[in-house]
């Protein structure tokens, strides 16, 4: 509530600017903001660990039609109060990892993040929705320093693996399409083919751990060969140093 309410009096800090290009503006800062320190935590991890866990990262601000359609699905007057009140997902972030291990770890980093604040949480990898979707979804609110105020501003994040992400995307052009009441065998389809990519992450993660497990077990194979280059070097210059003391 504290969070809505510096962002409504901001806007209305802006009375000679429009209501909806100030809340875009806050939203875009937000989504910079939260942009920033994902890039950061990427970087470092690849420092620390020789790996990056994020793929792809997507931003995205809702269409000013899509929020109007679900302020109405929830029953509320289409307003910039209720906009800011009630819909979450205006500013999104979406992380594509590889595996399903690297979505618990980003969101333990994303946690950490002292000036993040996380507001809720969604878990639909344990507990997928009805339709097979399997998404993890973080609110977190970002403060937006201005140059008079600080504005908290809510963005949500969803992290998913990129298998997770093609059904999502796949599913999503489905339901708006068919506005919601696709026939009931497409939706069977779709769940069997949440399934199947439930299968297919699993078989990838386990592949994922066998090859680290191999890895840890046996030298690295540059390693390897550098070693064998150095050995062979040294035979070389040992060979060329017993032909040049016969020709002395």
């Amino acid at each position: 509530m504290r969070g809505e309410q510096k962002m409504e009096n901001a806007i209305r800090n802006y009375e000679d600017v429009d209501s909806w290009k100030t809340v875009i503006f806050l939203y875009n800062s937000a989504l910079k903001e939260v942009g920033t320190k994902l890039e950061i935590l990427n970087d470092e991890f690849q420092h620390v660990h020789q790996y990056n866990p994020i793929e792809h990262i997507k931003t995205r601000i809702k269409t000013p039609e899509s929020i109007v359609k679900k302020l109405k699905r929830y029953g509320f007057e289409t307003s910039i109060e209720n906009m800011v009140r009630h819909i979450n997902d205006i500013a999104g972030v979406r992380l594509i990892c590889s595996f399903t291990s690297d979505i618990y770890r980003l969101a333990e980093m994303i946690g950490n993040q002292s000036d993040l604040r996380v507001l809720s949480i969604k878990d639909y990898i344990k507990n997928p929705k009805e339709s097979g979707y399997k998404s993890y979804h973080m609110l977190v609110s970002v403060p937006i320093y201005l140059s008079d105020s600080v504005v908290d501003t809510k963005v949500e994040i969803q992290i998913r693996t990129i298998a997770m992400d093609f059904w999502a995307s796949l599913e999503h052009k489905i339901y708006y399409k068919f506005e919601g009441r696709a026939p009931e065998f497409i939706s069977q389809d779709l769940q069997e083919c949440a399934q199947m990519v439930a299968e297919l992450d699993d078989k990838m993660l386990s592949l994922n751990e066998a090859i680290q497990a191999c890895l840890a077990d046996e030298p690295d194979p540059g390693v390897v060969e550098a070693v064998a280059e150095n050995i062979i070097g040294n035979a070389r210059d040992q060979k060329t140093l017993q032909i040049l003391r016969k020709a002395e």
